[in-house]
C-alpha cells in the first residue's frame, strides 16, 4: 500500500478504537422513567399566555368604491356648497396638432464652441537600465 493510505488506515483505526473504548467506560445517562406525582407539571404541552391584549383585526373591503366624506351641515342655517375652482378641461386635439405643439415647444441645444485645447503633458515611464534575468530550471531536471 501507499504510505499515505497506510497512515489513514492505521490512524483511522486507532481513533475508532478509542471512540469505542470511551463509549464503553463513560457513564450512561439514566432515562427518567419515574411516574409523575399528582402535583407535577405536565411538560408535554406548553402554553404561553400574555397579559397584553392586541387590538381587533382590521379588514379592508376593497370591493366597495371609495366613500367621499359628507360636508357637515350646521343645524341653524343650511350651507350651500360652492363649486371649487379646478383645472379647466382640455379641449380635444388631434394627434397631428399634438405633434405640432410638441415641436413648437422644442428648444434646440446650441453646440458648444470648441475651447482652445490644452495639451496635457504625458508621463513617459522609463524602462530600467538592464533587464532582470531569472534562471529557470526544468521540472524534471536533476540539478
Amino acid at each position: 500500500m501507499m504510505p499515505l493510505a497506510r497512515y489513514f488506515v492505521f490512524v483511522g483505526g486507532a481513533l475508532l478504537a478509542l471512540l469505542f473504548a470511551f463509549d464503553l467506560f463513560s457513564p450512561k445517562a439514566v432515562a427518567d422513567n419515574t411516574v409523575q406525582s399528582a402535583g407535577a407539571i405536565d411538560k408535554s404541552t406548553l402554553r404561553i399566555r400574555s397579559d397584553q391584549k392586541w387590538p381587533e383585526r382590521i379588514v379592508f373591503d376593497t370591493t366597495q368604491p371609495t366613500a367621499v366624506p359628507k360636508v357637515a351641515q350646521t343645524q341653524t342655517a343650511p350651507v350651500t356648497q360652492a363649486a371649487l375652482p379646478g383645472p379647466e378641461p382640455m379641449p380635444e386635439i388631434t394627434a397631428q396638432a399634438r405633434v405640432r405643439e410638441t415641436f413648437a415647444q422644442f428648444v434646440p441645444v446650441e453646440p458648444k464652441k470648441p475651447e482652445a485645447a490644452v495639451q496635457k503633458k504625458r508621463k513617459v515611464s522609463k524602462a530600467p537600465g538592464q533587464p532582470m534575468h531569472v534562471a529557470r530550471y526544468g521540472y524534471f531536471s536533476t540539478w
